[in-house]
């Protein structure tokens, strides 16, 4: 008697949040030192939610991300460092930065998880691995500099 082989999943919706299994990524581009990020931040401190220019630590980081309406605890979780936090305060792992990234910029997001958007190395019908966001922008100042163009080619054989 012939078997028959189970149905296959259903392709995800549009707009529907996958599972971190299903967009393997190398870890986030921490700078030296900054994770996790309790090492400094204790825990067991209040924390400031006011909005305001941080003047003792990250004096190198320069918000330029639609910055008139946010800021630092807008993506940054106050109740645990060691995180992210999406719109609605859930916690997001910075491997998983993506799904927070996604929330402000869904057609980018659903570019990426089809492959347009950002880099993807694999096999077009198996395995794939994905870059962050994170790994070609920076998330606090995420366009990229303005980049001189290079004088056009010359032609082998060609005398001006």
């Amino acid at each position: 008697m012939a078997q028959i082989a189970p149905a296959p999943p259903a392709p995800a919706q549009p707009g529907a949040v996958q599972s971190a299994s299903e967009f393997p990524v190398p870890a986030p581009p921490f700078s030296a030192n900054v994770f996790p990020c309790t090492g400094c931040h204790d825990p067991n401190l209040t924390v400031n939610t006011e909005r305001r220019v941080l003047r003792k630590a990250h004096t190198d980081i320069q918000l330029r991300h639609d910055e008139q309406h946010r800021w630092c605890l807008d993506c940054h979780n106050a109740d645990n460092r060691d995180v992210l936090r999406s719109a609605a305060g859930e916690p997001i792992p910075f491997a998983e930065s993506y799904r927070l990234c996604g929330q402000c910029h869904g057609d980018k997001y659903r570019d990426w998880r089809a492959g347009i958007h950002g880099k993807r190395t694999g096999e077009w019908d198996g395995q794939k691995s994905y870059l962050l966001c994170i790994h070609c922008h920076n998330p606090h100042t995420p366009r990229f500099k303005a980049v001189e163009p290079m004088p056009a080619p010359v032609r082998a054989g060609r005398v001006k």
